[in-house]
C-alpha cells in the first residue's frame, strides 16, 4: 500500500514543484491577466542594450541585411523621448514641446539621416517589445530597413513599472 501511495503522490509533488515557482498568472477584476512587471535594476540595465542589439542584428542577419551599431546621439534622442512620453503619459511621436523625431535627432547633433522611430508603452522586456514591433509591417520596416546603419535605444521606467521604450534608426 505504501508503494502505491508513493507512486501516486510522487508525480503530484513533482508537478506541484514545477507549478509553484512564483510564475503564476494573476488576474484583475475584469478577468484579464495583470501585466507582469519587468523591473529594470542597474544590473539588468547594463544587459538591455546588448540583448537588444544582438536580437536586432540576428533578425537583420537572417535576411542578409547589414548589422546596425549603437550611436550615442541616437541613444540620447531616444532617451529624451522616452522620458517625455512618460511626462505626457501617452505613446506618440511628438514631444511635449511639439518636437518631431527629426527635430530630436538634430538637437543632439546627429548628422546622419533619420530613418525611423519606434515607441512603446508597456510592462514588457526589450525583447518582448522588439517582438511586438516585428509583428507589424510598419514597425518591422523600421527595424529591417536596408539603409539602417545605426540605432539608438532608450527607456524610462516609472515607479509603477511601466516602461516607455524608444528606438531610433539612422543611416
Amino acid at each position: 500500500m505504501n508503494r502505491r501511495a508513493f507512486l501516486l503522490v510522487a508525480p503530484t509533488l513533482a508537478l506541484a514543484a514545477c507549478v509553484s515557482g512564483g510564475n503564476e498568472v494573476l488576474y484583475g477584476p475584469d478577468g484579464k491577466p495583470l501585466p507582469r512587471v519587468y523591473k529594470i535594476t542597474p544590473a539588468v540595465a547594463q544587459q538591455i542594450p546588448f540583448r537588444f542589439l544582438d536580437a536586432v542584428n540576428s533578425l537583420r542577419g537572417a535576411k542578409g541585411l547589414t548589422p546596425v551599431a549603437y550611436n550615442a546621439q541616437l541613444n540620447a534622442a531616444a532617451e529624451t523621448h522616452s522620458r517625455d512620453m512618460s511626462v505626457q503619459n501617452r505613446p506618440w511621436h511628438f514631444g511635449s514641446d511639439g518636437s518631431s523625431p527629426l527635430t530630436r535627432v538634430q538637437r543632439v547633433g546627429y548628422t546622419g539621416r533619420l530613418l525611423g522611430e519606434l515607441i512603446s508603452e508597456t510592462y514588457q522586456t526589450e525583447l518582448e517589445t522588439l517582438s511586438a514591433w516585428m509583428e507589424e509591417d510598419d514597425t518591422r520596416g523600421v527595424v529591417m530597413d536596408p539603409a539602417a546603419r545605426e540605432i539608438g535605444l532608450a527607456w524610462y521606467q516609472e515607479e509603477s513599472g511601466k516602461i516607455w521604450w524608444t528606438a531610433v534608426t539612422g543611416g
